[in-house]
């Protein structure tokens, strides 16, 4: 599918022209619970990863009326106690925040994922302090599995949330 609909937003497939959103939330405020900036080789090396998963999709979070890119947003793959889960992600712009489109986004996602097939569980890790992307998992329609240690980055240990959404029900 080349464009979702969610509500007022809609996801578009990462482009190569995208890379500028991760610039723009590669500031210390955006990736506070993400282990801070990453270099500019680093956030390359994203980019293309973002452009060329084998499984998943990432997107640019897109406000439906005007066009104007929201934020970014996707799912992945991930080894998770055993099996294999999509993970999801998301950040949206600070001159976006606070009007609910992560939820709508998350929401979009989650239609996207179960399209996807593969796997039967999507989660999401917010670290345990960041009440905004918490938020976001409960409103969105995710069940608390509760605390777990994550490495994310690789090397830096957190604890996060384990929100996960069944994609077999709904």
């Amino acid at each position: 599918m080349d464009e979702v609909a969610g509500s007022d937003v809609r996801l578009e497939p990462w482009a190569e022209g995208d890379f500028w959103l991760l610039e723009l939330h590669n500031s210390p405020e955006m990736t506070a619970h993400l282990g801070g900036p990453e270099t500019e080789e680093r956030l390359v090396a994203r980019h293309r990863r973002y452009l060329e998963l084998s499984a998943g999709r990432m997107y640019r979070v897109v406000l439906a009326g005007g066009g104007e890119a929201a934020g970014v947003i996707g799912f992945w793959e991930r080894e998770w106690r055993g099996g294999t889960v999509w993970e999801t992600g998301w950040g949206i712009s600070p001159a976006f925040q606070g009007r609910g489109l992560a939820v709508r986004a998350a929401r979009a996602l989650v239609a996207e994922a179960r399209a996807a097939g593969g796997h039967r569980y999507l989660h999401a890790y917010p670290g345990v302090g960041h009440a905004a992307s918490n938020a976001v998992c409960r409103r969105a329609g995710f069940t608390l599995l509760g605390p777990v240690g994550f490495e994310y980055p690789k090397g830096h240990w957190i604890t996060s949330n384990d929100w996960m959404t069944d994609l077999a029900g709904r």
